[in-house]
């Protein structure tokens, strides 16, 4: 029962400003073109990595739903610096996640969460455009969505996008963080952590030896971090957590290096490796520590629903809909519709609806298929048509991704 109450404490103090966020999400995604994106990140200089990072920071794309875009923006014209500027600061937090921070962490993570982001994406991006040569060869790729469509239809698709999309994307981490996070507060015991939090720079790179490899969302995270430092650990170590989970994986860094080269790959990892760890330094021993001090207590986080508000338990009960609403459309749509005239293809790389999405689009596009269907569980696109099987293939790299005819 107790953990039960933990976990519908978090999920209470989380959806109001989770919703928010979705809602805020789906309004950018629905009223600003992609376009607009890629065209202020081509050119050399500092400039365009600013903008890769301003434009990546309320971005609520995953690490693995930004590796798409960040590829369709570079081969759109964008340089190597502003694409990996963009893709340090982009995973690591969104509206979603900085509004869901604020709520369990406090207004002081939830300012130096973002900042954090973008000075660590920034000094990215101007290591990369330092090391790595100019660019000689730009294919740009004229792509994406019309947006010429009237205010109540932007609107559809805002809400369809913030509620729907991007809860199926995101929803399942989100569960798991929380998960996670309510079996640390109540099974772990209060003294664990002790030696850890005395050292902070050790317990900071033990966070990165499980965070770096591991695959969480921005705002998943978010209840693991809360719940660490309920145990003892520093603020500068979740800091660390925060930047590190979100941002960096093994998926990530493969698709990175064939895309951009290994040492692009190289200076993206170490640049959100040292980052966190700067800031997480910052954090522990440079700012005062009543900044960081969490909004609810240990105690009160076993208080669970009683301690919830009308706004929290709305919030939860309209927020719990939704993610299993996702859940029935993720079973759905991996569950492949094959027919004696249909082939098959072996996708790598996706690791999200983001992703299944992206590669959908990419198929959808090539002339001569007439249906798609794209399994994100066993990562299998079942293709019927009469088409180029050569344009499927380009069309699926070309999204960033790997395929195979069966």
């Amino acid at each position: 029962m107790e953990f039960v109450n933990s976990l519908l404490f978090m999920l209470g103090e989380m959806s109001p400003y989770i919703l928010l966020g979705f809602l805020i999400a789906g309004v950018m995604h629905a009223f600003i073109s992609r376009s607009v994106f890629s065209r202020h990140l081509s050119g050399k200089g500092w400039r365009p990595v600013v903008k890769a990072a301003l434009i990546g920071v309320p971005l609520p794309l995953c690490s693995c739903g930004v590796l798409p875009t960040a590829i369709a923006m570079r081969r759109g014209g964008a340089s190597k610096a502003a694409s990996t500027s963009f893709l340090i600061a982009t995973p690591q937090t969104g509206v979603d996640s900085i509004a869901a921070t604020w709520s369990l962490l406090g207004p002081a993570f939830a300012l130096v969460r973002p900042l954090a982001a973008l000075v660590t994406s920034f000094f990215g991006g101007v290591a990369v455009g330092t090391v790595e040569q100019p660019d000689t060869d730009k294919t740009h790729i004229v792509g994406g969505e019309s947006r010429h469509k009237d205010f109540w239809l932007k609107c559809k698709d805002a809400l369809c996008y913030g509620f729907v999309d991007l809860v199926q994307s995101i929803g399942g981490w989100l569960v798991i963080g929380l998960v996670i996070a309510a079996v640390i507060t109540v099974y772990v015991p209060d003294d664990y952590f002790t030696a850890l939090g005395d050292s902070p720079l050790l317990s900071m790179l033990v966070v990165l030896v499980v965070a770096v490899p591991m695959y969480v969302c921005a705002t998943g995270s978010i209840p693991i971090a809360m719940s660490l430092m309920l145990k003892g650990l520093s603020p500068g170590t979740a800091l660390v957590l925060l930047m590190a989970g979100p941002a960096a994986n093994f998926a990530s860094f493969t698709l990175i290096s064939r895309e951009m080269g290994r040492k692009t790959a190289w200076l993206y990892l170490a640049s959100i490796v040292t980052g966190a760890v700067a800031f997480g330094l910052v954090v522990d021993y440079l700012l005062p520590d009543g900044w960081f001090a969490l909004p609810v207590a240990s105690e009160t986080a076993h208080h669970g629903v009683h301690c919830m508000g009308w706004i929290q338990i709305v919030g939860s009960g309209i927020l719990a809909v939704l993610l299993g609403v996702a859940f029935v459309r993720n079973r759905k749509h991996n569950h492949l519709n094959i027919n004696s005239i249909t082939r098959t293809y072996k996708v790598k790389g996706m690791n999200c609806p983001h992703c299944q999405a992206a590669v959908t689009r990419s198929i959808e596009g090539v002339e001569g298929v007439k249906s798609v269907s794209v399994s994100l569980s066993d990562g299998r696109a079942a293709v019927e048509g009469d088409y180029d099987e050569a344009c499927v293939v380009a069309a699926v790299e070309s999204a960033g991704f790997t395929i195979d005819a069966e």
